[in-house]
């Protein structure tokens, strides 16, 4: 909308996942040279002034020497970023009358940084502002080089410049502009450089995958240096089954608001996210300095895996700082003037060794030189509450030398063969359900689990034996439930809470 030296030019702004709408209002009149941004910018929004300044000039235009007021609307709305420099210069020759525009500016919304030479250059997240402007039923225009990106949004109407001098001739209708082919995302056969066959030996680690993939379980295990928990973790995310639409959409929306590349080739793909020990609570939650709030690695594993190896290594309110998100599944993070939620709905599998030295305390070599109260501490690192939030604990032997020098066998399963299992696992879940059961609450499980007298009597056993928690309980019935759906059968057995059981067996060790 333009009125004589008054233009306004939409835009968006981020705030966690959230892209709201942005006006950029601009008035020019007569007095004293001047230009004045208001509308609570940052540091990063106020330099915007001496770019398009400079991009002006290069392009061609003039920055007159008039008093020019830009509010970024609404004024309560935090702005940072570079965002703004393509719709304020946009606004500035709309009201100085530099650029009469044909198009209606209510139909579209404009987001780029601006190089001194006019250039439009990429910026962060744009997935956000490209959904909620397809809600809006707004073209939203790009730099260039964020068309890619932006593309995975299907139905959407974008449009990408490089160079401002290219917007200015499609508003006044001289040239087109790129447009972004948001219709060739088509769901892919995930492609994965590891895969399930490459593990030698290791059959009960392999189960124990499977069951995990199939319920949507997390996982401890526990094993010496070099015995493949690595491998084994990097090898879940293949027997995951893709993502659908609206979940591909949400984790590439998470993805671009932390600045990481986007692509249609790996939309539907799982990742796995494999923080450092050294990590602070800012990088794996998530936060930042001011106004920036970013997704962690527990948001950016958002339906995929989150692979957090030498645990005891990780600062002890690091990982305390884990306990909330895991159980509710999003990741709240407040600041003085706003409150953003990411989602987190992760499957964490977490490694370490059984003792300070690495190997177990009966190990055949005498490797493990530990005192009882040495190891102890150590397992203590990590405290019985995040424990008891685990489902599935698993201690891991060494592979032997045999098996890792035997030829590799062809007829070992590969992962798109456990894939198949485990989306049809998942599938008869969902509908009987609605839910995968590592979901399912106390209520939940009370309707779908009815024990008969022999695995009542073995559960009450071992909950005293092991002195499992309530939480503990539950996540055996748990894990017996996706035994019972991964062999097809209709009730919970003695068998399933058996082997689920002994998938608690560090719950006494650790307590």
């Amino acid at each position: 909308m333009t009125a004589g030296s008054y233009a306004t030019v939409l835009t968006r702004a981020f705030s966690g996942m959230d892209s709201p709408e942005v006006r950029v209002e601009v008035h020019v009149t007569n007095g004293l040279p001047q230009f004045s941004l208001v509308g609570l910018p940052e540091a990063s929004v106020k330099e915007s002034k001496d770019r398009v300044r400079s991009a002006l000039m290069n392009s061609g235009y003039q920055l007159p020497p008039k008093r020019i007021t830009l509010n970024l609307a609404p004024a309560d709305l935090p702005k940072q970023g570079s965002r703004y420099d393509l719709p304020i210069a946009l606004g500035i020759l709309s009201a100085t009358g530099q650029l009469k525009i044909q198009a209606s500016l209510a139909d579209y919304e404009f987001l780029g940084e601006l190089g001194l030479n006019g250039e439009i250059r990429p910026v962060t997240g744009v997935l956000p502002a490209v959904i909620q402007a397809k809600q809006a039923n707004r073209i939203i225009i790009l730099p260039e080089a964020n068309l890619e990106e932006a593309s995975v949004i299907k139905g959407a109407r974008i449009l990408g410049a490089a160079h401002l001098l290219d917007v200015c001739a499609f508003l006044l209708q001289q040239q087109p502009l790129m447009e972004a082919d948001t219709e060739k995302v088509a769901v892919p056969v995930p492609e994965y450089e590891a895969d399930l066959a490459d593990i030698r030996g290791q059959a009960q680690a392999k189960r124990v995958l499977e069951l995990c993939a199939s319920g949507g379980h997390s996982l401890l295990m526990v094993g010496p240096p070099g015995s493949g928990k690595s491998m084994l973790a990097s090898r879940l995310v293949t027997l995951l089954p893709e993502m659908a639409l609206e979940q591909a959409v949400e984790v590439a929306a998470i993805r671009s608001v932390a600045g990481q590349p986007v692509s249609p080739e790996t939309f539907f793909q799982r990742q796995l996210v494999h923080p450092h020990h050294t990590a602070t609570a800012p990088s794996l939650v998530g936060g930042g300095t001011g106004h920036v709030v970013k997704p962690g690695a527990l948001s950016l594993a958002h339906h995929s895996v989150l692979f957090l190896d030498e645990i005891p290594e990780f600062n002890r309110s690091v990982i305390e700082a884990l306990r909330e998100p895991l159980e509710t599944g999003k990741v709240e993070i407040s600041r003085v003037n706003q409150q953003v939620t990411y989602p987190a709905d992760v499957q964490l599998v977490c490694a370490m060794n059984p003792s300070p030295s690495g190997y177990f305390s009966d190990d055949p070599l005498g490797r493990c030189k530990d005192t009882p109260e040495q190891i102890d501490r150590y397992l203590k690192k990590v405290s019985g509450p995040l424990m008891d939030r685990i489902d599935c604990h698993l201690e891991i032997a060494p592979v032997t030398f045999e098996q890792l020098s035997e030829p590799k066998d062809s007829s070992a399963e590969n992962s798109e063969v456990v894939r198949a299992r485990v989306a049809a696992c998942r599938q008869r879940q969902l509908a009987r359900q609605g839910k995968l059961n590592a979901q399912l609450g106390p209520k939940d499980l009370k309707d779908q689990v009815s024990l008969d007298e022999a695995s009542s009597g073995l559960l009450q056993q071992s909950v005293d034996r092991l002195g499992m928690s309530a939480r503990g309980y539950h996540k055996v019935l748990r894990l017996a439930l996706t035994l019972a759906d991964m062999a097809g059968d209709q009730a919970v057995t003695v068998q399933h809470i058996a082997e689920a059981i002994s998938y608690r067996s560090l719950d006494k060790k650790m307590s």
